[in-house]
């Protein structure tokens, strides 16, 4: 059985507040990460935890075994160099078996690990983020996998450095510290580890140049992966097979992906390819290696990936021989690309591959909510996993998502004040994200996500936009863009900024070249999308006038994170240029308007 069958209680009160939580009560955690890694090591010490391709291609793995092993040997080491609960790890490299095993090393150690987004190293232009990050952590070591393409930000964090590969003056070895003799300080340092013990900083992107630094604990990590275990009961006799991509810098690619192969006794395939043009066929190489059985994405990876598999029916059978179930997160997914997944799974597998979701934050470690049932509606983030409490509660024209339970953060890092103000008198952590009910009768239809609390904005009539489900509709219609920006807020029409998603645009014109943005078959095919859109629709749903950008987001500014998701005020306040070429009395050269046929 891949879904165990919801069964949600509702309270609702007087003032529209609306309390969600599951009937069954969460099942018994283990107490800490370094406890799993030693019990899984126990039982299967010769199966493959993680692997990843060394520089010939070849698939290398890490056993259960030599993962327990390493990080014994790491753990001793970094308790020889004086780390501890307040000498964090700074963790700078993207995702490789030695950053696995620096974060299981830590983990053991009772040191909190503080993986950072590899593009405030590698596409930052001035370590602004990096260095505000290093001055609230104080690391006691920074690591990095590579010195030469890190040096630049080792050298803005300034603390001890510790690298697998390259030269870099004063730097420890990886390999060195892996031949460290474990002894009785590191048995006591893992006895002392418990619940509340800090494993991790996750540091959130935010729009501002100082992102928050919120503490994962032991607590948190356990119960989530207890709670998707029964929400997903396959895996108590089915170790998961993972090909993925997402960074563990984040709390989707470490917390859910990376710990739900750890937990559950299963191989993850480190992808390091990515969801952009130049580094996909890096993922469809490594899918072309290895069948998941259950696969992680974000909506920029699906828009990547379905017309590959629609190219490629040799690839699409493989992918789908053995798959569980497709799991998107992190962003909505537009509708047309949901109906051409399920349209491709059900043309080429012999079982039944749902199309699912779920929604979280890296406070609430992450999973809250699950679509774990057929049928969820288009949008559905599902309901309440097993010891999370839901509350919707009124916040102005929407009802704000707030989170209850075991996997929800004890606060930020070093931050009183944020913390207090991130949760409600009730102890409810206050996500800014929005949400309805599918039926208002039934709650275990599950809960429609429904865009951000502050995103939406009024035109000039007083009629209110929704902004999220606007740019979902948006992209739906065009099938060529890749993401967009809706603006509108005090204008007489709503209008957008996007950008073009070239695999799709090269489908389109059948071309093997990136298509311009003036191309003229472009721009027709996009005035008939929003003459499509528009038709019969009232102005909230309307989109008048459309820009193409050819500069990517960026991730200095905010507008971006390395997963591809968009900060729509950090982009309006960014392209402030390119709006108001969306609102010229006369349209300028490059503005797409609908067709009139």
């Amino acid at each position: 059985m891949t879904f165990a069958q919801p069964d949600i209680e509702m309270q609702r009160r007087a003032d529209g507040t609306v309390i969600l939580s599951s009937r069954h009560p969460v099942a018994a955690r283990e107490e800490s990460v370094p406890a799993v890694l030693r019990a899984r090591a126990a039982e299967h010490p010769d199966r493959p935890l993680a692997a990843q391709r060394d520089v010939d291609d070849r698939w290398v793995q890490l056993s259960y075994g030599e993962a327990r092993s390493q990080a014994d040997a790491l753990a001793q080491a970094f308790l020889d160099l004086g780390l501890g609960p307040d000498r964090p790890v700074l963790i700078l490299s993207g995702n490789s078996v030695e950053h696995l095993l620096v974060t299981l090393a830590g983990y053991t150690a009772g040191v909190p690990v503080a993986p950072i987004s590899v593009a405030y190293s590698l596409m930052s232009a001035d370590h602004a983020r990096i260095k505000a990050i290093a001055e609230l952590v104080e690391p006691g070591l920074v690591f990095a996998d590579d010195a030469a393409p890190f040096a630049a930000a080792l050298d803005s964090v300034g603390a001890q450095a510790l690298v697998a590969r390259g030269e870099r003056a004063g730097a420890l070895r990886l390999e060195d510290l892996c031949a460290t003799a474990p002894g009785a300080t590191l048995e006591d340092a893992f006895a002392s580890v418990g619940a509340d013990t800090v494993a991790k900083l996750l540091f959130t992107s935010g729009s501002t140049a100082v992102p928050k630094g919120v503490i994962n604990t032991h607590r948190m990590l356990c119960s989530n992966q207890a709670m998707l275990r029964q929400i997903w009961p396959f895996l108590e006799t089915e170790p998961p097979i993972l090909v993925d991509w997402l960074p563990w810098s984040h709390t989707f690619g470490a917390n859910h992906n990376l710990n739900l192969v750890l937990f559950n006794g299963g191989t993850i395939y480190i992808d390091d390819g990515k969801p952009a043009p130049p580094l996909f066929p890096r993922t469809l190489a490594a899918l072309r290696d290895v069948a998941p059985t259950v696969y992680f994405n974000v909506p920029a990876g699906f828009a990547l990936l379905a017309p590959a598999l629609e190219r490629d029916e040799e690839l699409a059978r493989h992918f789908f021989s053995r798959l569980r179930f497709m799991f998107y997160a992190g962003a909505a997914l537009p509708e047309a690309l949901a109906v051409r997944l399920r349209e491709l799974a059900a043309r080429v597998a012999d079982h039944d591959v749902p199309l699912t979701s779920s929604w979280g934050t890296t406070e609430t470690a992450p999973a809250a909510t699950s679509a774990h049932f057929d049928g969820a509606a288009m949008g559905c983030i599902g309901v309440p996993i097993p010891g999370v409490s839901i509350k919707l509660a009124p916040e102005g024209e929407k009802l704000e998502i707030r989170v209850a339970g075991p996997n929800v953060t004890p606060g930020y890092y070093r931050a009183p004040g944020l913390t207090a103000a991130a949760f409600d008198h009730e102890g409810f952590y206050r996500s800014g994200d929005a949400g309805r009910l599918v039926d208002e009768d039934d709650p275990n239809q599950g809960v429609l996500f429904d865009g951000r609390v502050a995103e939406n904005f009024k035109l000039t009539t007083g009629t209110w936009v929704t902004a999220g489900t606007l740019r979902l509709a948006l992209l739906s219609a065009a099938r060529v863009l890749s993401d967009a920006v809706i603006c509108g807020h005090d204008r007489e029409y709503v209008a957008a900024l996007a950008w073009v998603n070239q695999a799709e645009a090269r489908k389109l014109l059948s071309c093997d070249e990136d298509v311009a943005l003036d191309d003229p078959e472009l721009r027709l095919h996009l005035q008939g999308a929003l003459a499509a859109l528009n038709r019969g629709a009232g102005s909230a749903a309307r989109v008048e006038r459309l820009l193409l950008l050819s500069q990517p987001p960026s991730l200095d500014a905010g507008e971006i994170t390395d997963k591809g998701y968009l900060n729509q005020r950090a982009c309006l306040r960014h392209r402030a240029d390119a709006v108001e070429l969306l609102f010229a009395v006369e349209p300028v050269e490059g503005i797409i308007a609908p067709s009139s046929v």
